[in-house]
């Protein structure tokens, strides 16, 4: 049971893996979404061809500055922006951020028509000192608060010195709040990375896509290793030891199995509790760890079920499993229910088709909101130090609200850890109830209940 735990949280990485980099929906995305970036073309590598209006607002807007720019005035106070901060600390990165460093990842990324560029986002020269901006353009591509961008347009490849990067909330200036790079004095357009929602989000498909090993991949896979190597620690004890009393691991891990398979599987899923208890076992533990080690914020703070991607990646295996293994009886209820009028059914059978999509809906909206929240609510409490300290213009201020936002921090925190494990147990226990009405046999319920 134990390999097929494993072999389950291994295929769930491998999922998310590739909705998290080719559907890329992020919470970001979801919350700030807004149109495409204006795209600039350059026909060459050293003559640029723009309109005179948009490159001279343009210009200006690169002139005046933002809170993003990630590469300029080092020594001078900024505003703060809590909300692109907090944003940036939730997001899926394609570096791995502890603390104040970031550490390069590998970027995987292809454009049409420009072929496969992979290289280490360490030649992008990260900049440890703001939110992971890079210094100089690799083919086409930069580095932007942690994520790859490409510049919009044709572009000359190689490597290229960045002088900024911003996004411009000014209406006016033509960026219609969207990021760009300053390039040699002009400012070009930043594509982020396509998207499989074909604008739903804020996305769409753009000009290029990024496979690339990110933040959330890196921190689902550490999960995994570290899950194969409890799981397979307790298993090779069992087979030296067969019935002697737990040790290790086990006297963590064995009461929580146990509380699952009596708790969960068994009153849900009567007499086929044991076919399916791999599966609720490989998603509790995969959902707990990785809501756990989010909670440590010196290993990168990462927010992977706080992502929508891998959130709809359970989901669909929730969905798929409940309506693969429905029996007679299930799909009966859904489409002709028995014993009810005919007026009545063209009533309930658009409800219950739409329960059937709604139920695996609520599974990844709940996880999702639940987590990111929690993430949010944290970094809010931690903003207030520097809202109220002005970004280090006021120290006395800045010193008294650390006091109280560290206390909240703490009590917030305290929460999150509570959350993290009834979230878990949620997911597993709606999953094992939609399996449970799924493949309930209907004549046997009713000889138990008369019994």
């Amino acid at each position: 049971m134990k390999r097929t735990i494993i072999l389950f949280i291994t295929g769930l990485f491998f999922c998310g893996k590739i909705f998290c980099q080719f559907s890329s929906v992020e919470s970001n995305n979801i919350l700030l979404a807004s149109e495409l970036p204006v795209t600039h073309s350059a026909p060459g590598a050293g003559e640029h061809e723009h309109s005179g209006e948009q490159a001279q607002n343009h210009r200006a807007a690169g002139e005046e500055g933002s809170a993003h720019n990630g590469n300029e005035g080092h020594g001078e106070h900024t505003p703060f922006d809590p909300k692109s901060t907090a944003f940036h600390h939730i997001s899926d990165l394609n570096v791995y951020s502890i603390g104040s460093w970031n550490l390069p990842l590998p970027c995987i990324l292809y454009a049409p028509g420009h072929g496969w560029s992979v290289f280490s986002s360490g030649k992008f020269g990260i900049d440890n000192a703001h939110h992971g901006n890079g210094h100089v353009a690799i083919d086409g591509y930069v580095l932007n608060h942690g994520r790859v961008n490409r510049i919009s347009g044709e572009f000359p490849g190689g490597t290229v010195e960045v002088e900024s990067i911003f996004s411009s909330s000014d209406k006016q200036s033509g960026a219609n709040g969207k990021d760009s790079v300053r390039i040699a004095g002009i400012n070009y357009g930043l594509d982020k990375p396509s998207t499989a929602d074909g604008g739903l989000f804020g996305g769409g498909i753009t000009s290029f896509y990024d496979f690339s090993l990110t933040k959330n991949a890196v921190s689902m896979l550490l999960v995994i290793l570290l899950l194969s190597w409890a799981f397979l620690s307790m298993a090779r004890n069992y087979r030296r030891a067969p019935g002697t009393a737990p040790r290790g691991a086990q006297l963590l891990f064995e009461p929580i199995i146990l509380f699952i398979q009596d708790e969960v599987a068994k009153p849900f899923l009567g007499r086929q509790w044991e076919r399916f208890m791999p599966l609720l076992l490989a998603l509790f533990f995969f959902i707990l760890g990785l809501n756990l080690f989010g909670q440590i914020p010196f290993l990168g703070g990462s927010n992977v079920t706080g992502n929508l991607s891998v959130t709809m990646v359970l989901a669909v295996i929730a969905f798929i499993v409940v309506n693969t293994n429905g029996n007679r009886h299930y799909w009966e209820h859904v489409f002709w229910m028995p014993g009810v009028p005919a007026w009545v059914k063209t009533i309930l059978t658009p409800v219950e088709v739409l329960g059937v999509f709604i139920k695996p809906l609520t599974l990844m909206l709940r996880l999702f909101a639940n987590i990111t929240a929690g993430h949010m609510a944290i970094l809010i409490f931690i903003s207030l130090i520097f809202i109220f300290g002005q970004s280090g213009a006021n120290t006395g201020a800045g010193l008294g609200a650390s006091v109280g936002s560290g206390l909240l921090t703490i009590f917030m925190m305290s929460i999150e850890l509570l959350v993290a494990v009834i979230q878990a147990f949620v997911f597993t226990l709606l999953t094992a109830c939609y399996i449970g009405a799924a493949i309930e046999d209907h004549h046997h319920a009713a000889e138990e209940h008369h019994a």
